[in-house]
């Protein structure tokens, strides 16, 4: 069932009530007492404010024993539902756990659900820590139960409710898979709460859940509690996005629009550079637009937001650098947001939670600098920073002694972090891969932070205007509310060897066909397959159409088209020839030959000035490299300079005379073009190009062609009297046919693709060893505990004893290979690495990463597919090396080049996996080093920063 809610939904009740006869009124109290009965009643006592429509529909949906999907706007509150979910799995005496994408967000709910029900009741679950894991309510990362599920952990027992929060993240293509692995696996008797940001197509996805989990209700509530405004500020005005038009509809404020086409009408510098002159008025008018339109300066933006009390505010900037240069212009423009006692109350909070972190290491992470922008109201928030420190940042602008914050997108994640503003510097960001324009559901994800329920009367959207700003493109964004969810779902080796495990290969695969990437290829394909159907409707009718009574017209009309495609063939063949013989012919020019140029807009008599060839300089020209050939500069009989290409000569070109070019000739002055283009007329005006004579046509001459000639004119529907009456249907009969052959390979491309991968992946593991069969060896079973991308290539590296006889610090080097992506490019200088054993044991990974890649490319699993395992980067090694070796957090930085926040990130991420090896390695070998160093390397990495994080 879907239910759409409205905010004026609820509203009505108090007002219909005092209508109500005798008898309505009696049976409306019957109906209260009911409900205060509820589980409901208790919970929306617990709380200081009334609880919204849509969280009142889901939580009676939850409380019916259904399970619930809430698609509702970032700040709007379906936590709650969540929060419900905790509540009655603790009055019916079962577990709830409750699962986010991020460690941070697990954290801060972990803090919430303990505040509001006590530590002895609530537990936490991370990659790093473990902290009363066997309360009723766990709150934990979603890895972490989807790790559970395929170890059966017996903390599973007695779990009645899963809630996972942020669900939209399973369209996340590195980790979207692991929730659906959670939804599809996850106990009958489980009642799953999934909480989503509004997204178009909730009702496909609460189809599939109802198709995997049973009774599931989709509730969708596209009201903000805090009404959203959107602004532009370009110099110093402050613009409306919106504007009301007719019928309370929104049209975009045509005072934006002018001020647009101002902008395209205003010369550029590029143009100015070029020459291009300016009338006085024109320069008048730029002059005047100057003077109102410019892109303000960060420093500005928040002072003008401070005026207009605006503030507290975000600002997303899309790089990490470029956050941490706007705190320090803020703070040079002498910026200050804080008064002596905020002041007071930050530096006691900051020495608070930094107590523990060394004063050598404070100085290393930039602490005085931050300190001082924390102190002024200011600061920066991206995955560079400590993870502390952005703690430290996060609490503050929650207490409201952090004003200002100069953000990546990464803190729109989930964070609990409302501002009363959200500025966005520019609409594009960097992918990746390319410069791209971001998208309505980033956009709305970003500027979903504005507005903070029960503080602000109205939260505010400001986009900084950028020249070449389109203000209906923006409204776009803006007004696009919902993106549409998409699976990411992908088989990988671990998977494979679990669910085999579990369930064998047979019910695998049907699982796998459960997913809801299946789900929609199989949606998308019901539309194909009706398309197939009319056109084999239509085929009937064409065959019975073209149906000759002298014999097989098929046979005949197949004939005919066979004799067309050869002659289309060799008519390619020689055209093909003519312009690589044109082409040469090109090459062959050199400055001063006279040509005719033979078609095209310029045909005629023409001078070379420049043959257009990747050779230097030629003439005083410069020489172009033109991956389509030779591109002549020429000037022609009627005194235009151009440059022409090798569409100009279908055939070859050769010259008719030669003539000087005067050394003071200047292409750009018309004198000397009109003194060259006479000359070029009275050297050559009365020359008469030879017209290229065709040699004789490949047909005349091709034994395919006379062979099919002759079998038409013998075949018995060549002297039908209605044969081009027959051969029109079957040429339709022959496109209609092809057309749905080409539906049908689409057809067979998306069904069942899931399920194709997965028998790809379980060959491949059957080569290796891994499966026999419904079998999982002893090597599958060590694959089994290893989670992560580079999950076989671990397994390998265990099973051919790579990492025997390193110590702890050497292992880390290795397994550092495994987790670490450099944000560099292909060209980056080769990594340092560390000497000896490790270096020796890096270059074998590699080389067992080799033959993988040769067997998966063998088996067709590939990474375009999101699955397979990638190179891996040693980039990280001599990091990992030396913190692990007891190095000074300064030493290692330095060395690095690299953010304390990125350095904290990738050891955790390494001490996650090494936590997997020590799990995973061989123990029936009595010689075996790896499990004991691996726990080992652990602790040596878990030490000072890395230690610093607080819970998690």
């Amino acid at each position: 069932m879907i239910v759409l809610l409205s905010a004026a939904a609820g509203s009505l009740e108090s007002t219909m009530t005092e209508d109500l006869s005798p008898a309505e009124r009696y049976a409306a109290a019957r109906k209260r007492a009911v409900e205060q009965a509820t589980a409901l009643a208790g919970f929306r006592e617990m709380y200081d404010f009334g609880l919204d429509p849509f969280q009142i529909e889901a939580c009676r949906a939850l409380e019916a024993g259904k399970g619930v999907l809430v698609a509702a706007p970032t700040g709007s509150g379906k936590t709650i539902v969540g929060e419900f979910a905790v509540h009655l799995a603790l009055q019916q005496g079962k577990k709830c756990f409750y699962t986010t994408p991020i460690k941070a967000l697990s954290n801060q709910k972990y803090a919430d659900l303990a505040r509001r029900y006590g530590a002895d009741k609530v537990g936490l679950l991370t990659g790093d820590n473990s902290v009363n894991s066997d309360a009723p309510v766990v709150v934990m990362t979603t890895e972490v139960l989807r790790n559970m599920l395929y170890a059966g952990s017996r903390t599973l027992l007695g779990l009645g409710y899963v809630v996972m929060d942020e669900v939209h993240y399973l369209s996340d293509r590195f980790r979207g898979a692991v929730w659906e692995e959670v939804i599809i696996h996850l106990p009958e008797s489980v009642t799953l709460v999934s909480l989503s940001a509004t997204v178009s197509n909730a009702e496909e996805f609460g189809d599939w859940l109802d198709t995997v989990r049973g009774d599931t209700e989709v509730i969708v509530s596209e009201h903000r509690p805090v009404p959203l405004f959107q602004h532009v500020l370009a110099g110093r005005r402050m613009y409306d996005l919106f504007e009301e038009g007719e019928g309370h509809k929104k049209a975009v404020n045509p005072d934006l629009t002018r001020l647009a086409r101002m902008e395209a009408s205003r010369p550029s510098y590029q143009d100015r550079k070029r020459g291009r002159a300016m009338r006085d008025a024109d320069r008048e008018r730029e002059r005047r637009q100057r003077s109102r339109v410019w892109t303000p300066g960060r420093p500005e933006v928040i002072e003008r937001l401070d005026s207009e009390g605006l503030l507290p505010a975000i600002t997303f900037i899309f790089s990490r650098a470029a956050c941490e240069a706007a705190v320090q212009q803020c703070l040079y423009a002498g910026l200050r947001l804080n008064d002596d006692e905020a002041r007071e109350r930050v530096r006691a909070l900051v020495e608070e939670r930094t107590a523990s972190i060394p004063d050598e290491d404070l100085h290393v992470l930039g602490y005085f600098e931050w300190l001082e922008g924390l102190e002024r109201g200011i600061a920066a928030h991206h995955a560079g920073m400590l993870p502390t420190f952005k703690e430290v940042v996060e609490e503050l602008f929650v207490r409201g002694l952090v004003k200002a914050v100069f953000a990546t997108e990464t803190l729109a994640l989930g964070i609990n972090m409302p501002a009363r503003s959200v500025v966005l510097e520019k609409l594009v960001k960097w992918n990746g891969e390319q410069h791209a324009d971001i998208t309505p559901g980033e956009y709305t994800q970003l500027t979903g932070r504005a507005g903070r329920r029960g503080i602000d009367v109205e939260g505010h959207a400001v986009v900084l205007w950028q020249r070449g700003m389109n203000p209906d493109h923006l409204a776009g964004l803006a007004g696009t509310r919902t993106y549409p969810l998409r699976s990411s779902f992908k088989p990988s080796y671990n998977m494979a060897v679990n669910l085999v495990e579990q369930f064998g290969r047979h019910r695998s695969r049907e699982l796998l066909e459960t997913s809801f990437a299946q789900f929609q290829a199989d949606k998308s394909v019901v539309g194909i397959s009706r398309q197939v159907q009319r056109n084999e409707e239509g085929l009937e009718g064409y065959k019975e159409s073209m149906t000759c009574h002298l014999g097989d017209f098929e046979e005949y009309a197949r004939l005919r088209r066979d004799l067309k495609d050869r002659e289309t063939e060799l008519a390619k063949q020689g055209a093909t020839q003519r312009r690589a013989e044109a082409a040469v012919s090109l090459e062959r020019l050199k400055p001063g030959d006279v040509i005719h140029v033979p078609t095209g807009k310029f045909a005629g008599l023409a001078l070379v000035l420049d043959p257009g060839l990747p050779a230097g300089r030629s003439n005083g020209h410069r020489g172009f490299e033109h991956h389509d050939g030779p591109r002549p500069l020429v000037l022609t009989a009627e005194r235009q300079v151009k440059r022409l290409n090798t569409t100009d000569f279908p055939v070859p070109v050769e010259a008719l005379e030669r003539m000087r070019i005067p050394k003071s000739f200047n292409a750009r002055s018309p004198q000397s073009r009109r003194d060259l283009a006479s000359a070029l007329r009275t050297k050559a005006g009365h020359i008469v190009p030879e017209r290229h004579r065709r040699g004789r046509a490949e047909a005349a001459d091709d034994r395919e062609i006379a062979r099919l000639r002759t079998e038409i004119r013998a075949h018995p529907c060549h002297g039908c009297s209605d044969r081009e009456d027959h051969a029109r249907w079957a040429e339709r009969y022959h496109r209609l046919r092809r057309d749905t052959a080409q539906l049908e390979q689409r057809i067979e491309g998306r069904t069942n693709t899931i399920a194709r991968t997965f028998d790809r992946i379980v060959a491949l593991l059957t080569e290796l060893d891994y499966l026999r069969g419904n079998e999982v060896t002893e090597h599958g079973k060590r694959l089994a505990r290893l989670y992560g991308e580079m999950d076989l290539l671990s397994s390998e590296c265990l099973r051919e004893g790579v990492w025997e006889g390193l110590d702890p610090a050497e292992l880390a080097a290795c397994v550092s290979a495994l987790v670490y992506e450099s944000r560099a490019g292909d060209d980056a200088m080769a990594p340092k690495l560390p000497a000896g054993r490790a270096k020796g044991a890096l270059g074998e990974m590699v080389r067992i990463w080799g033959r993988l890649d040769a067997l998966e490319e063998d088996f067709r699993i590939t990474q375009t597919e999101g699955v397979g395992q990638r190179e891996p980067d040693l980039g990280f090694a001599w990091a990992a090396y030396q913190w692990a070796s007891g190095k000074g957090l300064d030493e290692v930085l330095r060395e690095a080049e690299m953010p304390a926040g990125d350095f904290v990130r990738w050891c955790k991420q390494v001490i996650d996996v090494l936590g997997q090896i020590s799990a995973a390695a061989p123990v029936s070998k009595a010689d075996s080093t790896v499990a004991k160093n691996a726990r080992k390397a652990v602790d040596q990495l878990l030490r000072g920063v890395v230690a610093y994080s607080s819970v998690g």
